[in-house]
């Protein structure tokens, strides 16, 4: 039996990769450190956790309405009047089963085939298998590092055709935690709007910003991009809740009801004990998620230091997120490496140190650090990266 043309096409994610391999090292009695992982290594707060319990206690385990409990889209909907001024209708909130699901539903249903999905490079890994699931075409265009990694009007003119339907904006950014400004949104927003283009905002970093700028959406700049923005959020990072998988889009409404009825086809509805803990979220304390976005502030400060302390290592300093993106093109070369995915593979052999490489994400002289986890490991995974460089190159 052969297999469907659409799944022989994607490619495997390098971040799942990169710690499957870790794990099979630590599985063995290795000391591995693991900077791959995508999630905080904090414990969803004490009291989303009880809410959940206390919702199976009333019986709350049952089917929801398939684009979640309308109590939780009202607490997202006054989240958004809230944190950025934006007026949303119930019947223009789906809940789903992570923000993953929401973005693959949005490309479901918005694609036919060969439309063109403008997506800046570096990217999520998911962004371009998606868009070819739906029998779309992602078009890379390459940012530039010294512009941190960010998306112009210039290139995104540039990467328009007749045939260009969506482009994604990420900000905070997966990999490179860089954000954009309200200017630099305004310009591409004037772009889109020109062309006709949905802009697919995915905000999931949002309240991991460690600087005193403040997260923009960029549907929040006018009414026109307000009709034309899909907002994709949702509460894995911002409330240590990877596992719950609960998400959202907001949107025009006739993307939404498509998103819904997609949906009701596909997960039923999102887990209703998760949705339960994810309106405990948006309703409860914040103050155990500003501790960890304090802690990931901290760490951010430290790690970036001991790298760009390291020779042939270029980092800028992101502003959001909980990722690093430094360039060790000149250090795995002056190593002897052709590839920086042989560096990878080379560092995580010799000193047990799981990076990601840029290459999947679609900036190959890159590596991506996830600083995710204690201040002790991540002085540790730099001095153990530092003696690496150093023994290849003597």
């Amino acid at each position: 039996m052969d297999l469907a043309q659409r799944v022989k096409s994607l490619t495997p994610s390098s971040t799942l990769a990169i710690t499957a391999k870790a794990k099979e090292l630590k599985a063995e009695g290795h000391d591995v450190i693991g900077l791959g992982a995508g999630e905080p290594d904090f414990n969803t707060p004490a009291h989303i956790i009880e809410a959940a319990k206390r919702s199976m206690d009333e019986g709350q385990t049952k089917y929801t309405p398939a684009g979640g409990i309308p109590d939780l889209k009202q607490a997202i909907i006054r989240k958004m009047d809230r944190d950025q001024g934006l007026s949303y209708g119930q019947d223009q909130v789906i809940v789903t089963t992570g923000a993953k699901h929401a973005l693959f539903t949005l490309f479901q249903v918005l694609l036919n085939k060969d439309d063109e999905v403008i997506v800046p490079a570096p990217y999520w890994v998911s962004y371009p298998e998606q868009i070819k699931l739906a029998e779309g075409r992602p078009i890379i265009v390459e940012t530039e590092e010294e512009q941190q990694f960010k998306l112009t009007p210039e290139k995104l003119k540039q990467s328009i055709t007749e045939k260009t339907k969506a482009v994604i904006i990420n900000s905070p950014s997966n990999p490179t935690g860089m954000m954009y400004s309200k200017e630099e949104l305004q310009a591409i927003g004037e772009v889109c709007v020109e062309h006709d283009l949905l802009i697919v905002s995915d905000e999931i970093y949002e309240k991991l910003i460690y600087t005193s700028e403040p997260h923009v959406s960029i549907a929040q700049l006018s009414d026109e991009l307000y009709e034309q923005t899909v907002v994709i959020n949702g509460v894995s990072k911002s409330h240590s809740m990877t596992g719950w998988r609960i998400g959202y889009a907001l949107g025009r409404r006739d993307i939404i009801k498509a998103m819904t009825n997609m949906a009701s086809h596909s997960t039923s509805n999102p887990t209703s004990i998760a949705q339960y803990g994810a309106l405990a979220a948006y309703e409860g304390s914040n103050e155990q998620v500003e501790e960890m976005r304090n802690a990931f502030k901290d760490r951010l400060n430290q790690l970036h230091g001991w790298l760009v302390d390291i020779p042939g290592v270029y980092c800028e300093k992101p502003k959001g997120a909980f990722y690093l993106f430094p360039n060790v093109k000149e250090a795995s070369s002056s190593c002897g490496f052709d590839e920086v995915d042989g560096f990878v593979t080379a560092l995580l052999d010799e000193e047990k140190v799981a990076l990601v490489p840029g290459s999947g994400f679609g900036s190959p002289d890159n590596v991506r650090l996830s600083y995710a986890t204690s201040l002790d490991q991540l002085e540790e995974a730099s001095k153990r990266i530092k003696r690496f460089i150093e023994k290849h190159q003597s």
